[in-house]
């Protein structure tokens, strides 16, 4: 009997006020979409919409005002190992070594040390950084950071990825060079990755659909289906589909800020 697939996330009438009693506001107002299993969706808009917000809610670190969000069917209200959330700015601890860095969540599940480096060892070999197994992160350039922060969280094995613009401070050729590894990752793994970005290219080389959001408060203003086949690689951003679409996500930025 095969196994039933996971990661399914579905975001129900989802609004979110912030802020303290007498300056609240409203960030989110009334999302409504379903992410399947597997699917790779990125979420575009402009800088401050509340993209981060609503990776925050889905990871369970922001409490809703109103709606509901459910990963395989199950409310998010707090924290679980389920979500894996990955930030721009890694948040390795500095005194271990990359190997104890990666296996610090099985750690703190109880899993004996060899147990946890063999793990580690198999994910930072996934991500590339095999042979950097003691290193601390000061020794790491900044792609290699987010790297090892990828194989971080995916030693949990997720059902959902949660990245909140984790290449925003790379180069762009690092920049270029990490997509397509997590691209590579995700084809393996086929985990349901919700990707924040508010780079029009970047979303079109990863996503399978991407969300467009609104100034703030924020809406969705359109669910736009990314027909590009896989794998993806440069010659797809200068496709006919590419660019189409692009001139869409500009437009409708225009017209959201």
């Amino acid at each position: 009997m095969s196994a039933v697939p996971v990661g399914r996330v579905d975001v129900r009438s989802v609004s979110i006020d912030v802020g303290p009693a007498n300056e609240r506001f409203t960030a989110l107002d009334r999302l409504d979409f379903t992410v399947e299993p597997g699917e790779f969706v990125c979420v575009l808009g402009p800088s401050g919409c509340g993209k981060s917000t609503l990776l925050g809610a889905m990871a369970g670190h922001v409490p809703l005002t109103r709606g509901e969000i459910a990963v395989d069917g199950e409310p998010v209200d707090g924290p679980h190992r389920n979500r894996g959330l990955v930030f721009q700015q890694h948040t390795l601890f500095p005194w271990k070594r990359v190997i104890d860095n990666v296996a610090f969540g099985l750690k703190m599940n109880g899993l004996g040390l060899a147990e946890r480096h063999r793990e580690a060892r198999e994910l930072l070999a996934l991500v590339g950084l095999q042979g950097f197994e003691s290193r601390y992160p000061v020794q790491l350039s900044g792609g290699m950071q987010q790297r090892v922060e990828i194989a971080r969280t995916l030693i949990n094995r997720p059902h959902v990825l949660l990245m909140d613009e984790p290449f925003g401070a790379l180069d762009a050729q690092t920049r270029r060079m990490m997509q397509r590894l997590l691209l590579d990752i995700w084809t393996r793994m086929r985990t349901t990755v919700l990707f924040v970005t508010h780079d029009i290219d970047e979303a079109l080389f990863l996503a399978d659909r991407i969300l467009v959001l609104s100034h703030r408060p924020a809406r969705i203003v359109a669910d736009i289906a990314v027909p590009l086949a896989r794998p993806r690689d440069d010659e797809s951003t200068v496709a006919a589909e590419f660019i189409d679409i692009k001139r869409r996500c500009l437009a409708l930025l225009r017209e959201a800020a």
